[in-house]
């Protein structure tokens, strides 16, 4: 039994295991795909395999598409080489469920995977930009996929480079994608939709900025047209709608892999490549999954609402999107984290178990959250929270960690905490002072930048932009000290940068204060302060 076209002929064993095997010709699929391909997709990693083929793939076995999926890898060659090449492309998909269990199906949906760097995928790909069937182009590169620039605003090396060379073999993915387009304007200037599905605000914004100033700046060197420019920036012809995206997709979990060979499933173990990818030829993620799209596509598109995707229009994306950063999901996963680091858990799962820990979180989220949210009206902001309390989290499949969640904190609070703070302040019926497990989950973030855990233990502390200003600003704190707070916390309280708001003017200061006073008391402080205002 072995992941391959050859391989799925013998249907019965497959089906034996409990594997649902796809419903349509896969060598059809392929053909029409070389012939009218319709669909490019950047980003050749899991949440791709599992998610967006598998919406292919719901559309191929019911008739309702004939090509697939072409997917390109920008950034790490041996993704394809290693595992679509010797699959065809294909991806066993493990849904892990809430109880325990899992279910199987192949996603036979990518008719074949491509890398850019390679001379002869290069010109196939510039082949594809130019027929006229391509519809759209989307992508799950990682925000960081589309920045130009480092964090002083300087262009990095390689879109430097890109920029100096031209269009003939760019590097950057936001590069490659305005040579692309410039071959599709080339060819007849057909339209397009060019399609972030990344998990940040605004991603099509984003996405449209990166391949906007690469373009502009073709321009000025001579290496491309006004003409072009304008038809680039002419979202009739060149849309970039946004989008919100949410489901986990955790590396591959070596229980799984053991369950598929035990099944006589053969070739599932995981890879690394040098690059550092942790990728196999399964891929084991929850089974929730939302994907909301700004319906604008001037050249027609694959009816994706019929495979679960919520077609609607920008403002609707961005207030979905809004509700889960803010309120449904986001804002307990980071009280989660910086509270789960303090006593010592590894698996957000286990956090679930921990009674003064889950009550935190339904404060903040139903109490706290659910008051001021935006309501998408396509989804229940409830609903969401109930499914992400109830199922999400406790999952005892996913092996997300505290540790992982808690990187990069200070560039997520502002969003996560700091809007719903901004709404209660907006409000002339609401009073932001009133506010109680947000602060607490705030003041447990500082608490957890000391890098000292609930038993007086160093404790690791996640990378973050930000961590070596902000402990240089709590040295001197020290945990069995509360006063040792006093006079420290004004600069980082007041700072509209960190919080999206002055936690002073908003009437938080003193309640953050207290709260890390409290936490600060001694060995054990943290769990008692959860109790004292938990329980």
């Amino acid at each position: 039994m072995q992941l391959s076209y050859n391989g799925l002929q013998d249907r019965a064993a497959w089906e034996a295991a409990g594997v649902k095997l796809p419903g349509h010709d896969w060598k059809a699929m392929c053909a029409e795909t070389e012939e009218r391909p319709v669909w490019v997709h950047f980003g050749a990693g899991n949440i791709f395999r599992i998610f967006i083929a598998g919406l292919m793939q719901k559309l191929l076995d019911a008739g309702e598409a004939k090509a697939g999926i072409v997917a390109v890898e920008t950034f790490d060659s041996e993704v394809v080489e290693k595992i679509y090449v010797p699959h065809d492309s294909m991806t066993l998909a493990v849904s892990l469920l809430a109880d325990g269990g899992i279910d199987k199906s192949v996603v036979a949906s990518v008719a074949k995977g491509v890398v850019v760097r390679d001379p002869a995928d290069w010109e196939a790909l510039k082949a594809i930009f130019r027929k006229p069937s391509l519809q759209m182009l989307s992508f799950t590169i990682t925000e960081k996929g589309y920045a130009l620039r480092d964090m002083k605003g300087e262009l990095s090396p390689i879109a430097k480079g890109d920029i100096e060379a031209g269009p003939a073999h760019p590097v950057h993915a936001m590069g490659v994608v305005a040579a692309l387009l410039l071959e599709r304007y080339n060819a007849g200037a057909t339209p397009i939709a060019v399609v972030s599905m990344d998990n940040c605000s605004h991603n099509g914004e984003k996405l449209r900025a990166g391949v906007t100033e690469i373009a502009r700046a073709w321009h000025k060197k001579g290496f491309v047209t006004a003409d072009f420019i304008a038809w680039l920036e002419d979202e009739a012809k060149v849309s970039f709608p946004w989008s919100m995206i949410d489901k986990i997709t955790p590396r591959p979990a070596e229980a799984v892999q053991k369950q598929l060979t035990a099944l006589g499933i053969e070739d599932m173990a995981p890879i690394v490549t040098e690059k550092h990818t942790y990728i196999a030829p399964f891929v084991n993620a929850e089974a929730p999954q939302y994907l909301v799209i700004e319906d604008r596509f001037p050249n027609g598109r694959p009816p994706l609402e019929k495979a679960g995707v919520y077609m609607t229009d920008r403002d609707t994306v961005n207030k979905t999107e809004r509700m889960k950063v803010t309120t449904c999901l986001n804002p307990l996963h980071t009280a989660l984290a910086v509270y789960g680091c303090l006593l010592g858990y590894e698996k957000i799962c286990d956090e679930m178990r921990d009674g003064e820990l889950v009550k935190l979180i339904m404060r903040i989220g139903y109490d706290e959250g659910l008051p001021v949210v935006t309501d998408p009206g396509i989804l229940s902001p409830k609903a969401f929270i109930d499914e992400v309390v109830e199922r999400r989290f406790p999952n005892p499949f996913m092996p997300d960690t505290p540790q992982r969640i808690a990187c990069d904190t200070s560039q997520k609070v502002p969003i996560r905490f700091g809007e719903t703070i901004k709404s209660y302040m907006a409000d002339p019926q609401r009073n932001a002072a009133d506010l109680n497990c947000i602060p607490l989950a705030i003041a447990g973030w500082l608490r957890y930048l000391l890098g000292v855990d609930d038993g007086g233990n160093a404790m690791p502390v996640s990378p973050d932009p930000m961590l070596p200003t902000l402990q240089a600003a709590l040295e001197g704190v020290k945990l069995g000290d509360p006063d040792s707070v006093d006079g420290k916390l004004d600069a980082i309280l007041s700072n509209p940068n960190l919080f999206g708001v002055s936690l002073i003017d908003a009437g938080l200061g003193g309640k953050v204060t207290g709260y890390l006073k409290e936490l600060l008391a001694g060995p054990g402080a943290v769990r008692a302060t959860l109790k004292k205002y938990l329980d």
